[in-house]
């Protein structure tokens, strides 16, 4: 009689509203060998001490006994169980790539049944969920008021944390060009972000990067799933940074103009106002200034 993966997972699945890993199913199917061979090794122990010449006293048998462990779960392995073939002949191993392609059965079942129940896996596992659609009832059963939309304000200052995590307040302002103040609090209350640390930068500035709910937020396991970006690099994006945040002054060259100087400027003359002396022998200057008032 064959184990039945399928089965189990699904069990599993609805024990808690906590997402199913992989390695926590691998951890209950070892568990579940190791609590087999619970009662085979207890009776080889318990007959080594018994012929032990008498040495080892009723008091240290239940020390022994007592360090034994997880005798629960031997108790519960050991009960006839109801439906044998979900504990006949379980594997000692079962590989991700096993438990992964037997969730996706379940979720195309689920899909094909059409009963409002999803399977999704999320950055922490698999869990089942209701379909969308059904969000309306089950926001009346819980009597909590719609979802309030994220302002595009928001929605940028969280994509640009996503996409430069760790990001500090000054980088978001210099690339979206105006105060991210609001956006940051906004996220902060919604958990997608949190404070990751400080950058080592003058004054330590806080660096914010995403959450795990900004990854269901946006329905994706990882931050590698995030389409890339086809306008600008990392590494463009880092050059264009640095040269916003550490402008450099532009010259009269720099900006087409020519090169030039006054000639009095050239000479070191400062200019004046006042008439110039005439040499000797020469008649003087007629003075057309006009006196400033």
């Amino acid at each position: 009689m064959a184990f039945n993966l399928k089965k189990v997972l699904k069990a599993l699945l609805l024990s808690s509203s906590q997402p199913l890993a992989i390695k926590d199913v691998q951890a209950a199917l070892a568990r579940f060998h190791e609590a087999a061979t619970l009662p085979a090794a207890a009776a080889s122990d318990g007959a080594a001490a018994a012929s032990d010449e008498g040495r080892a006293t009723s008091d240290e048998l239940k020390t022994a006994q007592a360090a034994e462990p997880a005798p629960e779960i031997a108790e519960v392995i050991a009960e006839p169980p109801d439906d044998p073939e979900l504990y006949a002949d379980v594997p000692s191993l079962v590989t991700a790539t096993q438990i992964r392609e037997a969730m996706d059965g379940i979720a195309a079942e689920l899909r094909a049944a059409d009963d409002g129940i999803l399977l999704i896996e999320g950055s922490s596992g698999y869990r089942i969920v209701t379909h969308p659609r059904f969000a309306r009832w089950v926001r009346i059963l819980r009597a909590e008021p719609p979802p309030v939309k994220l302002s595009q304000s928001s929605i940028e200052t969280l994509a640009i944390a996503a996409y430069r995590q760790p990001v500090t307040r000054g980088e978001i302002e210099t690339i979206r060009g105006v105060s991210a103040e609001a956006g940051i609090n906004k996220l902060l209350e919604r958990e997608l972000i949190y404070v990751v640390g400080r950058a080592d930068l003058p004054g330590r500035p806080i660096q914010y990067g995403t959450t795990d709910k900004f990854l269901e937020f946006v329905g994706v396991k990882s931050l590698d799933e995030l389409p890339a970006s086809d306008v600008l690099s990392s590494r463009q994006i880092d050059e264009w940074l640095k040269s916003a945040m550490n402008p450099t002054t532009l010259s009269d060259t720099d900006m087409g103009l020519a090169n030039e100087q006054l000639p009095l400027e050239a000479a070191g003359v400062p200019a004046t106002n006042e008439a110039v002396a005439p040499a000797a022998g020469e008649p003087p200057a007629e003075n057309n200034a006009t006196i400033p008032a």
